[in-house]
């Protein structure tokens, strides 16, 4: 198997099972595990019963460790990145140390894993493949109401905390008053949530129901309306891909609201 000197590795968001093994591997055999806080990834590792040493690397120093770890990477050490959760880089540290390795042609990979946003994704329908993802929101409320005026034509979706999630949700009701919402909640764990409605009915919902857990949230596109599409063209790239009739009827007339009988007769013709 290919060597690297640098390591990029997912852990796992809430379920420890969901830990591969390679990175059980890769962080058995490197020298160093560089991590945001050493007393979350100690844990994991004791768990996996892992002995490598952790060395701590987060936003506030990540500058200040560049020389250290190009040092240690100089002497032939290998190193791997951790986050506390999920995968490093993906509004975790990580950037910095990465573009200078990259920058000085030392070989770095990234590791397939946990990923908040993909496990969220995937539980959730959309009628888009498409999507904007924001990291966590900005702490304005002005700033906040661009993001959700910019884009409207596609998914959005965010990191939020419990404490903030309603007053985040109270500025789309304002701005986008018929948008319709899904939070995640506690994601792989056992109290895991995932809560699809408009959004006045989520904000109602989570205003009596308990909200902890690390939030990952999507605020859906605002759906074409008919007059500003081309069904036309739209039933004939289905009918390009083999659907039928009755088939083109009904995905046109949920994506779009439109008449089923009405997308049918113009399918016949």
């Amino acid at each position: 198997m290919k060597e690297y000197d640098f390591y990029i590795v997912p852990t796992p968001i809430g379920n420890l099972k969901d830990i591969t093994q390679r990175a059980i591997d890769v962080l058995n055999t490197v020298d160093i595990v560089a991590c945001e806080d050493i007393r979350v990834t100690q844990k994991l590792l004791n768990h996996f019963e892992i002995k490598t040493k952790c060395i701590s690397y987060h936003k506030f120093n990540e500058k200040e460790r560049i020389n250290y770890f190009l040092n240690q990477l100089n002497e032939g050490k290998k190193i791997a990145l951790v986050s506390d959760a999920g995968t490093p880089l993906f509004c975790d540290p990580g950037a910095v140390i990465v573009e200078e390795l990259r920058k000085n042609n030392y070989k770095v990979t990234a590791l397939a894993g946990a990923n908040a946003v993909a496990t969220f994704l995937s539980q959730v329908p959309r009628t888009g493949e498409d999507f904007t993802f924001a990291g966590f929101l900005p702490r304005t409320k002005s700033q906040i109401e661009n993001l959700l005026k910019k884009y409207k034509t596609t998914d959005l979706v965010f990191y939020d905390s419990p404490n903030r999630i309603l007053n985040t949700l109270e500025i789309v009701k304002e701005i986008r008053p018929n948008s319709k919402v899904a939070i995640g909640r506690e994601l792989t764990k056992v109290f895991e949530e995932i809560v699809i409605d408009n959004t006045e009915q989520v904000i109602e919902y989570f205003k009596n129901n308990t909200l902890k857990g690390e939030i990952v949230g999507l605020v859906f596109r605002e759906e074409n309306k008919s007059d500003d599409i081309d069904i036309d063209e739209k039933i004939a790239v289905l009918k390009l891909k083999n659907f039928k009739a009755k088939e083109i009827s009904i995905i046109l007339s949920e994506l779009y609201g439109l008449n089923k009988n009405d997308v049918y007769k113009k399918c016949l013709n």
